[in-house]
């Protein structure tokens, strides 16, 4: 409801409004952040898939002189796919401020963590920034990455708090659901130290890459997802006559789905190793990656044991 003081201040009505109106769309705008930050993977991977990584120069201007791509007569299109991926970061923000002043509007108690993807926005950003200036490092070109399936997880899991989502009544799996994301951790830093290793440096010049054997840190990480799928089978077990705390039985359906990602994820790990790292392959590899985060941030979460009221 609009104050007297408001209505004497049009600026602060209009304001008051917008957060309302933002605060109507509190959940729907959790959502859409976890769209975003899953999204930047994918054109981040299609920028260094493309060769793209260094089409802007610079940063934060993409030209001495010019925000924007400056066209010359043998411009290609690499500096418009790194723009395209800049512009994406403003939407990114535009989504993570409205969602924090729609949490801040109704989730008193969740008002402070509502900002955590805003700061992390502006920390990526920072972040990709400087990957261009020391021409496409694989050291900060990895953190880069790591930093985004990182919001991703954080994202999915505030989303399912901001729901009110319930968890488990059963036996308890605080040891399974900690191994299992401390592997999940191993599992995408071996994942982008392969990458950094590998053949995709994300522009030509930029030939710099880890001293490490691609073979052997694949394998490692290979066996980092076998780890993760025993963890996996075994969290399954336990859980087979365990029953939600709410009316749906999110919790069983949360499993199922982060295993059948894992499974599809690693079946495309193995056939891009086996067939060369082709580029379609190698992306979806990476899309596979912000997916298989967010399903395990959803079962981490929803397989707690909740106790009943």
């Amino acid at each position: 409801m609009t104050s007297t003081t408001d209505r004497r201040n049009p600026v602060r009505a209009a304001g008051a409004a917008v957060a309302d109106l933002l605060g109507r769309h509190a959940r729907g705008l959790t959502l859409a952040n976890i769209a975003t930050q899953g999204g930047i993977i994918v054109t981040g991977g299609a920028v260094r898939l493309t060769g793209s990584g260094l089409g802007c120069s610079t940063w934060p201007q993409c030209e001495p002189g010019s925000f924007v791509p400056a066209a010359f007569g043998e411009t290609t299109f690499h500096p418009y796919v790194e723009f395209g991926n800049r512009l994406l970061t403003f939407v990114l923000l535009l989504v993570a401020a409205a969602m924090a002043i729609a949490v801040w509007r109704t989730r008193r108690e969740l008002r402070w963590w509502g900002l955590v993807p805003l700061l992390g926005v502006v920390a990526q950003a920072v972040v990709g920034g400087v990957t261009v200036l020391v021409d496409l490092h694989p050291l900060v070109v990895a953190p880069h990455l790591l930093l985004s399936l990182a919001l991703v997880w954080y994202s999915v899991r505030f989303a399912l708090r901001y729901r009110g989502a319930h968890g488990r009544l059963g036996t308890s799996l605080a040891l399974e659901r900690w191994v299992s994301l401390g592997l999940l951790g191993v599992l995408v830093v071996l994942g982008a130290l392969t990458t950094g290793a590998g053949p995709h440096s994300g522009d030509a010049n930029a030939t710099e890459r880890l001293a490490l054997d691609p073979a052997l840190v694949a394998r490692a990480h290979a066996m980092t997802v076998w780890a993760f799928v025993a963890v996996l089978a075994w969290m399954g077990w336990r859980i087979r006559r365990d029953r939600s705390a709410g009316d749906r039985d999110e919790a069983r359906r949360a499993w199922l789905v982060l295993v059948v990602v894992t499974l599809a994820q690693g079946l495309v790990g193995y056939v891009q190793y086996f067939t060369g790292l082709p580029i379609v392959l190698v992306g979806a590899h990476l899309l596979g990656a912000a997916v298989l985060v967010a399903a395990h941030s959803a079962a981490f979460r929803l397989l707690r044991v909740e106790t009943p009221a």
